[in-house]
């Protein structure tokens, strides 16, 4: 999943988008997710055993897509845009780009995104963009979304616009504004951004055009931004620029959605389509049985004692996604402020030993945010080995008594991570620290994650490979930010990466910054997951990979 939080990190005042690959809590029971309420008010059931590969009595083509993760809401002016979110979303109302399986952003609202000196970005709306109402997708309604996006009565405390000029720098505009000098509408369907300095396009694609799903300001413009918070339009909503449009919805058990026939790129083929939230433990049986159809890397927390069953069965093709994941570990380093005690976490556990038990190998392991999927990888950054021996030599020099334990707060819903997290324990404590595994849900994680009120926290976290700036930005800001740590050097790096000229010098920039964390160690990462998804041989158009999914989702089909 992909979250997107944002802070000012020390000097670097820019939008700090989040992009978290997490397994949220699932649902207990069987595969059938339950009832909710249409559009209409009337009550239906979630189709979960309507898959395609079982037939139905009114003939239709129904997808179901299985998941772990779990839901925030369905308005983008409040979501905090997790993957799952953000493709619950973005089914309904388009971003303005997309990232493909070869990480090139492909057109979505938006045909064209442009910039000739990193800071007046010139974004083009596709001129057969429309709403499923039949009125044109225009520049208006991008500004319209941007400004409540940006709304202090809104105010969505996961999405701040500062980068941008006339926005405060608390990312909020003055009360009530209708228009700020940072967006500005040239022509119907030309919108100009413009930010305080300068930032890389692909930051500007992947932090703002990937996230800003545009609202149709002819519907929405009526309504107040204290109303549109808490608008029940937006769980079925009427108008819609995506293939799809929500007609039941349960934040616990499943969305239910219908096909825009009217979809400016073509009606799609699969009539209905369904997000069904289960227990991990469920999702063998339901592929197996053919109730569920599609499961993704980034919102499906598959069990790694169930890969080789999946990948056994008939009926199901499977596709392990490129290593972008990261199996992120983040230390608040206010409450463990020495580098030597963080050190030693690092030094303590067999990281190996646990890719290899608990992934079977799908995966790697690195040190700091870069995997072998990002541009900007560095290979010369040797791990940091287990040596059990160097920990306790580094906690002696420190100090450590071992009378302090730690806090390690834990995704409840990825039940792989639970048990690394418990390997993890068993060898700190035989270095002489003691922790307390916590596990809690998502939501209750994503709350802890912003207070000081934790000593270590795991979240599956997924740095976008060809732009983790605003992620390390935000991460690495000091205090506020998830980790409580700043660094001057690696502050100018990464500012240096919005104006470099290549690849490779970006390459060195980014370098700099995971030597640095692999020096200091406000964060670590216990392993990059190599993910199992699966997809129904029926199915035909499915793009299985990690980026890309729902590009094209208007062309998949059954197989007859």
């Amino acid at each position: 999943m992909k979250k997107f939080i944002n802070c000012k990190a020390a000097s670097l005042a820019l939008i700090l988008a989040m992009v978290f690959m997490t397994a949220g809590c699932g649902a207990s029971g069987g595969s059938s997710a339950g009832g909710g309420t249409s559009a209409d008010g009337t009550q239906e059931s979630s189709a979960a055993g309507d898959g395609a590969s079982t037939d139905n009595a009114s003939g239709e083509k129904i997808v179901n897509i299985g998941i772990t993760d779990s839901l925030g809401g369905m308005n983008p002016l409040t979501n905090d845009q997790t993957w799952v979110n953000k493709y619950a979303i973005g089914l309904q109302f388009l971003p303005l780009l997309d990232l493909d399986e070869d990480l090139n952003f492909q057109p979505m609202l938006a045909d064209s995104v442009t910039t000739e000196d990193n800071r007046n970005f010139i974004v083009h709306i596709d001129e057969n963009a429309a709403w499923s109402d039949g009125t044109p997708v225009t520049a208006e309604d991008v500004e319209f979304t941007f400004l409540r996006l940006a709304s202090p009565v809104i105010a969505n405390p996961t999405l701040m616009l500062y980068a941008f000029e006339g926005v405060n720098d608390d990312g909020f505009v003055e009360e009530g504004a209708e228009s700020v000098e940072g967006v500005k509408v040239l022509d119907e369907k030309t919108v100009q951004f413009t930010t305080k300095y300068p930032i890389a396009l692909t930051t500007f694609q992947n932090t703002y055009a990937f996230y800003l799903h545009t609202l149709p300001k002819h519907i929405l413009g009526q309504y107040s931004e204290e109303e549109l918070s808490t608008l029940d339009w937006f769980n079925h909503p009427d108008v819609v620029s995506g293939p799809y449009r929500v007609t039941a919805y349960d934040v616990d058990h499943y969305i239910s959605y219908t096909a825009n026939e009217q979809y400016w790129k073509g009606a799609p083929k699969i009539e209905k389509l369904n997000f069904n939230i289960l227990d991990s433990s469920q999702i063998y049986a339901g592929l197996q049985s053919g109730e569920i159809d599609v499961t993704h890397h980034t919102m499906t927390a598959i069990p790694q004692e169930d890969y080789e069953n999946i990948e056994a069965l008939e009926n199901v093709s499977v596709v392990y996604g490129s290593p972008v994941t990261n199996q992120s570990v983040f230390i608040q380093t206010a409450n463990i402020p020495d580098e030597r005690v963080r050190q030693a976490l690092v030094y303590a556990i067999d990281r190996n030993q646990i890719l290899e038990q608990l992934m079977k190998g799908h995966g790697e392991i690195v040190d700091g945010f870069l995997s072998s999927a990002s541009p900007f990888y560095d290979e010369s950054i040797i791990p940091m080995a287990y040596d059990p021996e160097k920990a306790k030599a580094l906690l002696a020099e420190a100090g450590w008594d071992g009378s302090q334990t730690l806090r390690f707060y834990v995704n409840s819903g990825d039940g792989t991570f639970v048990n690394a997290a418990q390997a993890m324990a068993a060898q700190w404590t035989a270095v002489g620290i003691k922790t307390e595994i916590q596990t809690v849900d998502l939501a209750t994680l994503m709350t802890i994650a912003g207070t000081t009120d934790y000593d270590l926290f795991a979240v599956q976290y997924t740095y976008a490979p060809v732009d983790p700036y605003p992620d390390i930005a935000w991460l690495l800001g000091g205090e506020g930010s998830w980790t409580g740590y700043g660094n001057e050097e690696i502050n100018e790096a990464l500012a240096a990466t919005q104006t470099s000229g290549s690849i490779e010098e970006m390459k060195q920039y980014y370098s700099v910054v995971d030597k640095k964390v692999q020096e200091e160690v406000p964060m670590f990462s216990a392993y990059i997951i190599s993910g199992q998804g699966a997809v129904n041989k029926r199915l035909t158009g499915v793009n299985a990979n990690v980026y890309g999914f729902f590009i094209n989702v208007h062309e998949w089909d059954i197989a007859e």
